[in-house]
């Protein structure tokens, strides 16, 4: 583009240089032969600026057309008061980009953290099926060196024992369930846990237990005892 600048000031230069010519010429025929190359310099500076223009919009379309990739924010963590849940973003650098580039989304059980343009990318966190209820209107974030702290605002003073329901089902799901049924025989529980440890367990737990059972089964036999084992 650069190139193309001088070359137009260079144009520009021989036609205010024939202007001159024509002002002092006499003759028509040295008046014709400078207008028609007064107009063939104005063509070509007219061309060359068209260029400039084109090179230009070029380049906008490049830079604007130009995707940010987006990255998903997996790491963080998370504590609690009677009054807020409180989420840690660690992003370096991130207290150094404008702070409209941090952007957070609330619902009542969801949140959405944005940070556009750190180092050339986006970082995106989102979490859904938070255990219970946020107070949306007075959520926010805080950005602070190198983290972003989100601040969910509780409705109630309750304690969150995790962070989503989604994890609350997970871990009460691995529970091991001792009595389900308080007219269930007590031994059918420890059972089913003994057969879950059997199962999941490695190469010294299934020694163990078929050690215990092998025990339990002599016992039975002597009539010491009368647990069952799988």
């Amino acid at each position: 583009m650069d190139l193309l600048n001088d070359q137009i000031n260079q144009l520009e230069s021989d036609l205010q240089e024939i202007s001159n010519f024509l002002e002092k010429s006499e003759r028509q025929r040295v008046q014709d032969v400078l207008i028609l190359e007064q107009k063939k310099i104005e063509k070509e500076i007219s061309f060359k600026r068209q260029q400039i223009e084109q090179q230009a919009k070029r380049k906008a379309e490049l830079t604007s057309g130009s995707k940010t990739y987006t990255v998903k924010i997996n790491n963080y963590g998370w504590d609690q008061s009677d009054k807020f849940v409180k989420i840690y973003i660690t992003l370096k650098g991130v207290h150094t980009i404008a702070p409209e580039s941090v952007e957070a989304t609330f619902t009542e059980r969801s949140l959405v953290v944005l940070v556009k343009e750190l180092d050339g990318k986006n970082h995106q966190m989102i979490i859904n099926n938070l255990l219970y209820p946020i107070d949306v209107q007075n959520s926010f974030t805080k950005t602070k060196t190198d983290m972003v702290l989100v601040m969910c605002k509780k409705t109630t003073n309750k304690k969150w024992d995790c962070l989503t329901q989604v994890e609350k089902q997970t871990k009460e799901k691995d529970k091991p369930n001792l009595n389900p049924d308080e007219n269930a025989d007590p031994s059918d529980g420890l059972m089913s846990m003994l057969k879950k440890m059997y199962t999941e367990g490695d190469d010294d737990m299934k020694r163990t237990i078929n050690k215990a059972w092998t025990e339990s089964q002599e016992k039975k036999a002597k009539g010491d005892g009368d647990m069952n084992m799988f």
